[in-house]
């Protein structure tokens, strides 16, 4: 017994078992599905007739407003606690795993569609549209929902790039229509000699590693005889002949009568600009660190003021901070009466920049010095021969976030101590019950009473604005209790000469002029300083400028050339033979190229104008 289906004839005991019964129904709706779709397939591989075209520059140019898009807004493309957070992401040094893949993935379709674009394989890019389109609709009509918690008809970001998409999906379909071009000769940007085309193409060889990517990708992906080197160097000669050809062009449009001096309007205006753009240039890091503190700087007071003092390297005999409303803004008045006698680099100083810091007297924290350390202490201060000095060391706490190189800047004065003072403190130490040792010892000279406060970390006195140079006096004291079995003991500290605030009280004052930050989207240049600048920026410009104003002697040769039509037609030649195969002719043009630009003399005849 046998089963007919479309006219051929199947063994029923082969259809038991396969355990499949085709009827003649089944067999032909297959068939009506299955042969359209290869017919529709077949067609477009293999067109009757077809008007080649080249739309490959506008499908680039929507991959590129693709990839623009994804990197200034990701944040649509992620969950909503990640809005906006690209910037701060890589500002950190971390790349989001999305952003990563993302931008990979649409790099990678543009690599892949230059390929394509370099065979002409019509199946290849069939192919790779039909992946494309269901693997993007998958991913943005399903994924994407559930990636970002938000419909689609409510992401705006990812509409706009769906819909730069349709456009390149749409220019795919029309070259998969039409069938890619027999010849793909040069740059699209080169078809013609203009201006526009010329700064056009000059900005396209600037982009970092676009050139190379693209010349190494065209070597790969075409039939040549040419090594890597030899092509680069033929794509490097006709860049250079297609600027040369642009500027004559220029020449023959706007022409020079001979014998006849340069317009002002071409002197004053390209030679002043370069005048003024070489000033700038120079005096750039004076200009830039003066305007950023003074016009856009940002006051950073401090948020904690700590000053410790320790005698000899034991344990700090007074530890005090000041904090919140003991730091005091200096008022307009005592501002104003300041600085009448102020010195000139104090003039760049607001009242705002100005933090007096109000410190207790009274340590806050107890001496618990061991007994033997104390006793080895009193032995040294008894000692004339033995150097003993006191520490006054500070410490300033600023918002890092403003713009500060270093959150805190500290510094630390020593200086020795006279033998009677000496004397009079291990008196007091000892604890005696006499009158010297309830009396307080002033120690001279040693009180830093003006601080300076600088982004960095690196605070320093200034002794400018002390009378006579020199630093304050303070007393000291070491109270102790005795109403307790403790004995617990502190030092009190008092400040002498006059102060701004509480002139009478029993406590410490220290005045920190804060300089002002440079704003954080400015930090990255101003963290250089001057020096760095001069360093960084000033010498590297400078080093471009001098090879632009030097060596020019050297290229005369290859750049000073009338006519450069008939080596721009060897190049295009070049291009030509190579696109329809035949690949010795492109080895022996190569070689005349090569021979043409060793031979001075041939160069002259090749590139003289052309006589009527």
């Amino acid at each position: 017994m046998h089963t007919r289906c479309s006219g051929q004839t199947i063994g029923l005991g082969t259809v038991m078992y396969s355990h499949l019964i085709l009827t003649p129904a089944l067999c032909l709706r297959t068939l009506q599905i299955y042969v359209p779709i290869r017919q529709f397939f077949y067609n477009l591989i293999h067109p009757d007739y077809s008007a080649v075209t080249d739309v490959y520059v506008l499908m680039f140019l929507a991959d590129t407003v693709d990839f623009v898009i994804i990197v200034f807004g990701f944040w649509a493309f992620g969950k909503h606690s990640a809005a906006a957070d690209i910037t701060s992401s890589l500002s950190e040094d971390q790349v989001p795993g999305p952003f990563l893949v993302m931008v990979l993935i649409q790099f990678g379709t543009m690599v892949v569609d230059r390929a394509l674009y370099l065979r002409k394989t019509v199946l290849g890019k069939v192919i790779f549209q039909v992946i494309l389109v269901f693997g993007i609709h998958f991913w943005m009509f399903f994924i994407l929902p559930g990636v970002t918690e938000r419909k689609f008809s409510q992401n705006l970001v990812a509409q706009l790039w769906y819909f730069v998409k349709c456009v390149y999906f749409g220019l795919s379909a029309y070259q998969i229509r039409c069938g890619y071009p027999t010849r793909v000769l040069g740059n699209f940007l080169t078809k013609s000699y203009n201006y526009v085309n010329l700064f056009l193409f000059q900005g396209f060889r600037l982009v970092p590693f676009l050139t190379e990517l693209r010349a190494v990708m065209d070597w790969v992906w075409t039939d040549t005889t040419l090594s890597l080197s030899s092509w680069i160097c033929v794509e490097d000669i006709y860049a250079h002949i297609f600027i040369l050809k642009c500027w004559r062009e220029s020449e023959k449009r706007y022409p020079q009568p001979r014998g006849q001096k340069k317009k002002k309007v071409v002197k004053y205006g390209m030679g002043g600009m370069i005048i003024v753009l070489l000033i700038c240039i120079v005096w750039f890091p004076l200009l830039f660190m003066s305007l950023i503190k003074s016009v856009a700087g940002v006051i950073n007071q401090p948020l904690d003021v700590s000053v410790t003092i320790t005698l000899g390297g034991y344990q700090p005999i007074f530890t005090m901070s000041a904090q919140q409303s003991q730091l005091k803004v200096m008022d307009q008045p005592k501002f104003n009466k300041f600085m009448k006698g102020a010195m000139q680099f104090l003039e760049n100083y607001e009242k705002e920049d100005i933090t007096v810091a109000e410190l207790e007297g009274n340590s806050n924290s107890l001496w618990t010095i061991s007994p033997p350390s104390k006793q080895k202490m009193i032995s040294e201060l008894m000692d004339p021969n033995s150097s003993f000095s006191v520490v006054f060391s500070w410490s300033i706490q600023r918002n890092m976030s403003l713009g500060a190189k270093a959150e805190i800047a500290t510094d630390k004065l020593s200086f020795p101590l006279k033998n009677i003072t000496r004397e009079h403190i291990a008196k007091m130490i000892a604890g005696n019950n006499t009158e010297s040792s309830r009396t307080p010892v002033t120690i001279e000279k040693i009180y830093p009473y003006y601080v300076k406060a600088p982004s960095d970390s690196n605070s320093k006195p200034i002794k400018q604005l002390l009378s006579e140079n020199n630093f304050m006096n303070i007393t000291i004291i070491l109270s102790r209790d005795n109403t307790t079995k403790s004995n617990s003991e502190w030092w009190v500290l008092n400040l002498t000469g006059n102060r701004i605030y509480n002139q009478h009280a029993q406590a410490l004052e220290l005045v920190v002029f804060n300089d002002k930050v440079s704003p954080p989207s400015l930090g990255f240049l101003a963290g250089y300083g001057i020096m760095g600048l001069y360093a960084s920026v000033v010498l590297v410009i400078g080093k471009f400028v001098r090879e632009f104003f030097s060596g020019i002697s050297h290229s005369i040769m290859f750049e000073e050339l009338p006519n450069v039509d008939r080596i721009l037609k060897l190049c295009t030649d070049i291009f030509l033979v190579r696109e329809t195969g035949e690949l010795e002719l492109e080895e022996d043009l190569y070689a005349k190229l090569i021979f043409l630009y060793r031979s001075p003399e041939t160069m002259i005849k090749w590139t003289r104008e052309k006589t009527n």
